[in-house]
């Protein structure tokens, strides 16, 4: 099976060794520049081979191969050089904007009986008593009170 190979402009080129050079970049975004740049073969000599690549930058033979693939199905090299934005939260939030507005309400509401006032750990028991959520920090109570600049005291 032949493999495709990379054939960079003068401007590719050039971005991508001033992206390995200069500015404040993670390794890995660095370490891609530097593959592509390895695999290069638009000057006319030979790219270099995986298991060399894999060695003078430090990663492994299956990096190598994952990042021409990626290069060669980017757009650009400007859209290969950036990292993929998440499309979803690691964990979805507890509190939706309706169970924030009842937080909210509750905490501008009249303290439960037998309580002078509102803390956030009484309003995180409630809110756990009364949303239907399985449990909520008086933490999280704290910082959506700070968000909307409200106080307790």
């Amino acid at each position: 099976m032949r493999t495709k190979q990379i054939m960079l402009s003068l401007e590719e080129r050039n971005e991508l060794e001033q992206f390995s050079k200069k500015g404040v970049h993670s390794v890995r975004l660095v370490n891609r520049a530097k593959i592509i740049l390895a695999l290069d073969s638009s000057n006319g000599e030979e790219p270099m081979k995986q298991e060399d690549i894999a060695k003078q930058i430090g990663v492994s033979r299956q990096a190598g191969h994952n990042v021409k693939k990626d290069f060669l199905s980017a757009e650009n090299v400007v859209a290969f050089l950036q990292r993929k934005k998440r499309e979803t939260p690691p964990v979805e939030p507890k509190v939706t904007g309706e169970i924030e507005a009842r937080i909210i309400a509750m905490a501008c509401g009249e303290a439960p009986e037998g309580c002078a006032r509102w803390t956030v750990r009484l309003l995180a028991e409630k809110s756990v008593e009364l949303q239907g959520v399985d449990s909520l920090s008086h933490m999280t109570i704290s910082r959506l009170l700070k968000k909307h600049k409200l106080s307790l005291i």
